[in-house]
């Protein structure tokens, strides 16, 4: 009688501990439980072991959206990106997702390289003036770095950290680039 007590109890306090997760999380997992009398004098008089199957457990969070992180690259080298929060940058990471982006960029008016990414985006185009390291989406299709000051309606996609004007001009500035954007 006291084994099964003990195993309705110990159920009873597995299903409440399920049920007091945050609403955030959804997990499916295999449990198993198996009781015994112990031998020993100091236990509940119930031992358990439970086996939870890795392959069946699904956590998904808010966080694991965050953990997406787009890599730039300007000809092999990783450029330190802060990506804004909006539709426009969403949608270009899902497109990311299913694989790296590869834009051949030219040059233009001495300020800045563009590419056409061959997809429209969403766009939310507001009249900008750039700053050198400024990444902008350009009527919904073409991506635009910027070494220099233009004025236009463009949505922010991201801006160039830890890098100077004379540094954006030295990797930018002198010839077509080749732009890549993964999931790192």
């Amino acid at each position: 009688m006291k084994s099964v007590l003990a195993l309705a109890a110990t159920i009873v306090l597995l299903l409440s501990m399920t049920s007091c997760s945050q609403p955030d999380v959804s997990v499916s997992e295999t449990t198993t439980i198996v009781a015994s009398e112990s031998t020993t004098p100091f236990s509940s008089g119930l031992d358990t072991t439970i086996e939870e199957s890795a392959e069946d457990t699904t956590i998904q969070t808010e966080s694991s959206e965050t953990e997406t992180e787009m890599v730039l690259r300007i000809n092999d080298q990783v450029i330190q990106v802060e990506w804004e929060n909006n539709e426009s940058v969403e949608a270009l990471k899902d497109l990311v997702r299913s694989g790296t982006i590869t834009l051949e960029m030219t040059m233009y008016g001495g300020f800045e390289q563009y590419g056409s990414l061959g997809v429209t985006l969403p766009s939310n185009d507001e009249q900008l003036t750039t700053s050198p390291g400024d990444i902008v989406l350009y009527t919904s299709d073409k991506i635009c770095i910027y070494y220099g000051v233009n004025t236009w309606a463009f949505t922010r996609l991201g801006k160039i950290q830890n890098m100077s004007e004379e540094d954006l001009t030295s990797l930018l500035g002198s010839s077509d680039v080749t732009v890549t954007i993964s999931i790192d």
